[in-house]
């Protein structure tokens, strides 16, 4: 039996962003001001008979739930960072919630395109006064928001817990989970503003039909975000790579001195996380050091075999 500690050839597993304890309690104030201005424009949209209003409102619904979706995969994340069951640990559950969230934006979006189609051949009075002043409130509410999400670099700290054991601290991730809650922020701003101006417009020049054509185009912005989510958080989630030129970069960096890269393997592990396999062929093969040297240059690789 082999006698020896062999600690210096274990690591651990934990593939967390750097700030993901604060972007967790920053995904949670929003997701409570998300959801008090969300009961206000729905409750307003049905009593005002505004469907710009309602489409803000659902579409800020949606928000919540994806932020609470969020919130959840930061604490099951965290709560299962060590758990051995996860082999390349909880990085992705992010990304999970991302997908699940999305899904679900995707159908509110057609739903308010179908209310909204109805009410152009079917228009209804609307109390603009009185849906304006919420749907302002709401712009409020979503700036806020962007506010709290956005990154002002002041949490580039560097959790030496979360590296893995390799040699190497992760320097440039970025959370992906809280840059879509931000950009998702900014929809929701879009589509007050979009609100503001239908009922502004109708306010005065007495065009009903502009309303639900702005709930229309509100269905649309939602649809585009909920597709390229979508597409981002699957990528991820079927281990895409990261990218051509990253990929193309790893095996010129490998292939040196007469060695081949006869397989290569490259995927996310998390945010700011990537995890690479790689069998090389050699007439004069040296110890796994020589060729995670080469690498040395890659701050995002925190797994490499």
């Amino acid at each position: 039996m082999h006698g020896h500690s062999i600690e210096r050839w274990q690591h651990r597993h934990v593939f967390l962003g750097e700030a993901h304890a604060r972007n967790e309690r920053r995904i949670w104030l929003v997701v409570a001001l998300t959801a008090v201005m969300m009961v206000a424009e729905i409750a307003a949209g049905a009593i005002f008979g505004s469907m710009a209003l309602l489409a803000d409102g659902w579409h800020m619904s949606t928000h919540a739930a994806a932020l609470s979706i969020s919130a959840f995969a930061y604490r099951f994340a965290r709560k299962h960072a060590e758990d051995a069951r996860f082999s390349f640990g909880t990085g992705k559950a992010g990304e999970l919630a991302a997908f699940a969230s999305a899904s679900i934006l995707g159908l509110i979006a057609v739903l308010i395109a179908y209310e909204s189609a109805i009410r152009i051949f079917a228009p209804v009075s609307i109390r603009f006064d009185e849906a304006l002043i919420v749907a302002v409130v709401g712009l409020v509410v979503n700036l806020a928001s962007a506010w709290l999400l956005f990154d002002r670099g002041d949490d580039h700290h560097h959790d030496h817990d979360h590296d893995h054991a390799h040699g190497r601290h992760h320097h440039h991730g970025h959370d992906s989970n809280i840059r879509a809650a931000y950009l998702h922020v900014l929809a929701d701003a879009l589509t007050s503003v979009l609100a503001i101006v239908a009922l502004a417009v109708g306010r005065f020049q007495g065009w009903l039909w502009l309303d639900p054509v702005i709930g229309i185009v509100g269905a649309v912005v939602i649809a585009r975000w909920s597709f390229g989510l979508l597409r981002s958080a699957g990528a991820v989630l079927l281990d895409m790579v990261p990218g051509a030129d990253f990929v193309v970069r790893l095996r010129t960096s490998l292939e040196i001195d007469g060695d081949r890269v006869a397989d290569l393997h490259v995927w996310r592990l998390g945010p700011g996380h990537i995890g690479v396999i790689a069998s090389i062929v050699s007439d004069h093969p040296g110890p796994p050091s020589v060729y995670k040297a080469r690498l040395a240059g890659f701050d995002e690789l925190s797994h490499v075999s």
